[in-house]
This record gives C-alpha cells, sequence and structure tokens, in this order.
C-alpha cells in the first residue's frame, strides 16, 4: 500500500475501533482508554494502535490488558465493518499523555500562527 492509503485505513481503524470500544464493549475495564491513533503497516497485515489510557497504574494495566484479551474480536468487528482485503493484527501500545499534550500544544500554535496572516502582520 502507498502511504496516503495507509494513513486513510488507520484513520478509518481508528475510528471504527473508537466506536466499538466506546459504545459497544461493555467491559468496565475499557471506560477510560481512547484511541489516539492507528500506524498501519506498508502491508496492511498489522496496525500499532495508539491508545491513551486514564486512571491509576492499576487501572491502566487492567485496560491494556482488556485490550489484548479483545484484540481477536476487535480486530473481527472492524473486518466486518470496512472492506479490507485483510483485516489487520491490532497491536495494542499505551500513548503517554505527554504526547498527547504536546501535540495540543502545536495545533494550538499552527492555529495562532494561521489567524496572523498577511493582513493581521501588516496592522501589528
Amino acid at each position: 500500500m502507498d502511504k496516503r492509503r495507509t494513513a486513510r485505513v488507520g484513520q478509518a481503524l481508528r475510528e471504527e475501533l473508537s466506536q466499538v470500544i466506546s459504545f459497544e464493549m461493555d467491559d468496565p475495564r475499557l471506560k477510560s482508554v481512547t484511541v489516539a491513533d492507528v500506524d498501519v503497516s506498508p502491508d496492511g497485515r498489522t496496525a500499532n494502535v495508539k491508545v491513551e489510557l486514564f486512571g491509576s497504574a492499576e487501572e491502566q494495566n487492567d485496560a491494556m490488558a482488556a485490550l489484548r484479551h479483545s484484540a481477536g474480536f476487535l480486530r473481527h468487528q472492524v473486518a466486518s465493518r470496512m472492506e479490507l482485503r485483510h483485516a489487520p493484527e491490532l497491536l495494542f501500545l499505551s500513548d503517554s499523555g505527554l504526547s498527547a499534550l504536546a501535540r495540543v500544544e502545536t495545533l494550538l500554535a499552527r492555529v495562532k500562527k494561521n489567524k496572523r496572516g498577511p493582513e493581521n502582520e501588516a496592522e501589528s
């Protein structure tokens, strides 16, 4: 797959996984899980699913164990909803809150810079 296709598949996987985990799974350990990003391998066989976990260290460990345990179910759900030749194997990774905070700060800086268009800079 080319890079644009893997990015599109990753985005679609992130949306589907978020939907299934948040609204369709009854496991209470998964209530504090947010799917942050999905990186699909170039061959489309594996997907690294970065999740943000909230709560104590024990709750985070329990949530990660629940995700890994339900990987087959989630893969089946994604395969039935998306038209992919092969549903990728889901590998769950913890995404630290600091990287999410850095992403938010970068986006806010970009928005602030864009608001200062050429017409606003002349006034300064």
